[in-house]
């Protein structure tokens, strides 16, 4: 790859409790630097099912997270995601070109998008030839809705960013895997961000997506539980979920409280497997690599690993970056999981196809 000048590209990652904002910095020798990694929590409400409700709000919250990490102004990439936002499929058309798909993708989403075509902007990733079907080949179908992407955009440049691309958050991890993985070994790979109202799945094989889903169920899920069974504030339930004590609170309680909500979770995970064995029909999930709010509170990534039988590995999205020294690399331990988003969006260039 060549360089022209120095290029430092912002991931912005717009969840439902957190910002989170990285800028990566391009370097002579090829590869990247981190400028910064950082977050900020959301009011509640400010999003809510992928759709932004108080774009003031969310503009604030990106502003102030500028000027905390000393972002006057940078060229941004966002990512969108969510049920009401965002549809994605995996298809079998008749196998063409790259190019003869472009000139029919709009009829091709037709028969599988329930939004109206003229309201969504269209993507697609050729997985490759259908297995036992001659002819036919497999393909991922991304369609977003604009109004959701232009809302996301407009808070982003109101705050001072200059939006240069959108992306769909479970390609960003993709980009983020892709980067800091090997994707030559032969395995299957789940890759999974527990957000704090979602879980983003994908399955890659072989470092290509061949099944993807988001499911409406996330870290949020915790405090709603520890609220509803323990009378609690939801600021009281966020302290307890991240192992904090709270005054009148049995410990124990809450514990057993955390369990039974990672275990709706788990079991979510597990459905979407199961549905992916049947439908697609692939050997077993090697491994699952982890991120999201979820991946940093302590016991779900050891309990995941029981529940589904699966090796589970906290993402590391700074793994292939190079690091500075001047950043503190205790913190982008702890808090690494929950960058895997932002690091994947903040891989994208303007060049990139």
């Amino acid at each position: 790859m060549f360089f022209k000048k120095k290029n430092y590209v912002v991931g912005l990652d717009i969840g439902t409790s957190y910002v989170k904002m990285v800028q990566l910095k391009d370097v002579k020798e090829g590869g990247y630097e981190l400028g910064f990694y950082d977050m900020m929590p959301l009011l509640p409400g400010t999003i809510a099912e992928g759709n932004i409700t108080d774009k003031a709000q969310l503009t604030s919250v990106i502003r102030e997270l500028m000027k905390k990490t000393g972002c006057k102004s940078a060229d941004a990439v966002i990512g969108v995601s969510g049920h009401s936002s965002v549809i994605i499929k995996r298809i079998t058309i008749p196998t063409m070109t790259e190019e003869e798909l472009t000139n029919s993708i709009r009829y091709e989403a037709e028969q599988y998008i329930p939004f109206d075509i003229d309201d969504v902007n269209i993507d697609f990733q050729i997985i490759g030839p259908k297995q036992d079907e001659e002819g036919q080949m497999d393909v991922v179908l991304v369609a977003a809705k604009k109004n959701v992407i232009t809302d996301y955009a407009e808070a982003a440049e109101e705050a001072g960013l200059n939006v240069i691309l959108a992306d769909v958050d479970s390609f960003a991890l993709s980009n983020m895997y892709e980067f800091n993985y090997d994707t030559t070994a032969k395995r299957i790979v789940a890759l999974i961000n527990v957000g704090a109202t979602n879980s983003i799945i994908n399955i890659l094989q072989d470092g290509l997506p061949v099944f993807t889903r988001d499911s409406a169920i996330g870290s949020g899920h915790h405090t709603d539980m520890l609220e509803e069974e323990l009378s609690i504030s939801k600021e009281d339930a966020e302290r307890l979920k991240l192992g904090r004590a709270v005054d009148g609170v049995d410990p124990e309680q809450a514990q057993t409280i955390i369990t039974n909500a990672s275990e709706d979770i788990y079991g979510e995970i597990s459905r979407s497997f199961d549905y992916f064995r049947s439908s697609v029909g692939f050997e077993e999930i090697n491994g699952i690599i982890l991120g999201g709010g979820a991946a940093v509170l302590k016991g779900f990534p050891e309990m995941m690993a029981e529940r589904l039988g699966i090796e589970v590995e906290l993402a590391d999205p700074f793994k292939g970056l190079k690091i500075p020294d001047t950043l503190n690399k205790d913190f982008l331990k702890e808090m690494g999981p929950m960058a895997a988003v932002a690091v994947g969006l903040a891989l994208r260039r303007e060049d990139d196809k």
